[in-house]
């Protein structure tokens, strides 16, 4: 996998849903190809199937539960996931959060299913925590920050001490970072800040011309190619 990473949360925005999700899909596929990046896509369940049969670039679902199958309605069963074509979760986003003990059981059943897990950690402390759970990322996003103006790149010190005390705790869980990240600026500072790429939505997803921000993005994920 090429790094830095783009990805992109879907959510449940209407821009992002059915046959405009496919087409969003579609969008960073293209560009994916065409600057010979790695963008990772988290559509919401209900389209990860249709999703992952239209495009070639990693899938991931917005959430999993640990849940084994049979008598657990309402919950996302990991097996299915991985019938459907995902590549990995997302877990414990400020809008889903998890108890400590369910977010490390679902870590773990991810990984015993071969499934790629970015945990949301909120704080510098959290971030640190979960980074013993050995998932494949930590994306550190100060909630108050998820959806709004100001990118978290504008608080340099917090972004590089979470890189730091993810790294401290385990070197091979990957640092990330999001919120209020939406534009190729945001996201070249976060990699000079010392994390290997960012986790966003409405930036992509509500902009005016999406492809031309993941293009935009591209450009600086090839500047700033990490080996």
């Amino acid at each position: 996998m090429q790094f830095p990473v783009l990805i992109i949360n879907f959510k449940t925005y209407v821009e992002a849903s059915g046959s405009k999700g496919i087409n969003l899909a579609k969008f960073a596929e293209k560009v994916a190809h065409e600057y010979g990046v790695t963008i990772i896509i988290a559509p919401q369940l209900i389209d990860v199937r249709a999703i992952a049969q239209e495009v070639d670039i990693d899938v991931f679902s917005q959430h999993l539960d640990p849940n084994p199958p049979g008598s657990a309605t309402g919950h996302i069963d990991v097996a299915t996931l991985v019938e459907a074509g995902v590549k990995g979760t997302l877990l414990n986003h400020s809008e889903r959060r998890l108890e400590i003990s369910i977010l490390e059981e679902s870590v773990r059943v991810a990984e015993k299913n071969n499934l790629l897990t970015v945990v949301c950690a909120g704080t510098i402390g959290l971030s640190q925590a979960v980074s013993a759970f050995n998932p494949w990322a930590v994306a550190m996003e100060p909630p108050e920050l998820i959806g709004g103006d100001v990118s978290v790149t504008t608080r340099p010190e917090v972004v590089k001490q979470a890189v730091s005390a993810i790294n401290m705790v385990n070197e091979n869980t990957i640092p990330l970072t999001g919120a209020g990240v939406k534009t190729a600026d945001h996201l070249g500072s976060a990699v000079e800040l010392g994390t290997k790429g960012v986790l966003l939505a409405s930036g992509i997803v509500k902009a005016k011309d999406p492809i031309v921000v993941m293009k935009e993005m591209a450009q600086v994920m090839i500047k700033y190619k990490i080996e």
